[in-house]
């Protein structure tokens, strides 16, 4: 679970909400007409810019940005590594007996174990990486265009209570409700606009780049281990996916594993 965002967002409202209170009375900022004009009215425009079943699947997409589970750059160089060691002592086909936890990088194995060819794996794997992160896209399309249209039906909104507002002038008691209706909904669209939608649109956008990333390491790590490179030099080109301060740590299976890679010389990929 993401807490930079469960937190982000629960504190942006409490503090609105608590400023609210301390003010005064916070059920003056509930208004159900206002509701409807910027909520319901935002995500039917929403929806008439993409098709139906791309809009739900947005919120879907939406849940990576506060429930995922993704693994670190480290992670999958020291799995990766482990990978090549027993390739390179074992052969290929010794790799289908290994516990892989990432999907992605499971689905490379099974390719190399089937003994696909590199131009193939490469080719199957880059297009998974691109469907994904064209999903991920279209989710931040999404959230970008709630985040443009929650504003200007906030604005539309408050056009529709400045209208009944001077409608009814000569009604002192029906102004205070109208003028509420106007500034509400001009509250509610920038609230959805820079507190909900913009934010998720942004770290949708952090999530594909990581995946983008991880996945990228995967598809080197698996071309290299097919082509029977010595672990030590997967590693040193795989360390290029981690930040500079982590460039020296040693990956001690990697290391350790890497000097007894040439005794495996004879048996290059099984």
């Amino acid at each position: 679970m993401d807490l930079a965002t469960i937190i982000g967002l629960v504190g942006a409202f409490g503090i609105i909400l608590s400023a609210m209170i301390l003010g005064g009375n916070p059920l003056v900022f509930v208004n159900v007409p206002s509701l409807l004009i910027v909520l319901g009215g935002s995500l039917m425009v929403v929806m008439m810019k993409f098709g139906l079943s791309q809009f739900f699947q947005a919120f879907k997409v939406a849940i990576k940005a506060f429930i995922f589970k993704m693994e670190s750059p480290k992670d999958l160089i020291a799995q990766s590594l482990e990978l090549s060691n027993v390739a390179r002592k074992e052969g290929l086909l010794a790799l289908e007996g290994m516990e892989i936890k990432n999907k992605f990088m499971k689905m490379g194995v099974q390719f190399m174990v089937d003994g696909m060819d590199a131009t193939m794996i490469r080719s199957t794997l880059f297009k998974e990486l691109n469907q994904t992160l064209e999903r991920h896209e279209l989710g931040q399309q999404i959230f970008k265009a709630l985040a443009d249209v929650g504003p200007a039906m906030g604005m539309i909104g408050t056009l529709v209570g400045l209208v009944q507002m001077l409608s009814a002038m000569d009604d002192p008691k029906s102004i205070g409700p109208a003028m509420a209706v106007a500034l509400l909904t001009t509250l509610y669209g920038a609230m959805i606009a820079n507190m909900f939608a913009m934010p998720i649109a942004d770290k949708l956008a952090l999530r594909s780049k990581e995946e983008r990333i991880k996945k990228t390491l995967i598809i080197d790590a698996i071309m290299n281990i097919q082509a029977g490179q010595n672990p030590r030099v997967i590693e040193e080109l795989l360390k290029a996916y981690l930040p500079h301060s982590a460039r020296d740590a040693a990956l001690s299976g990697g290391e350790e594993e890497g000097g007894e890679a040439p005794e495996a010389e004879a048996e290059p990929g099984g």
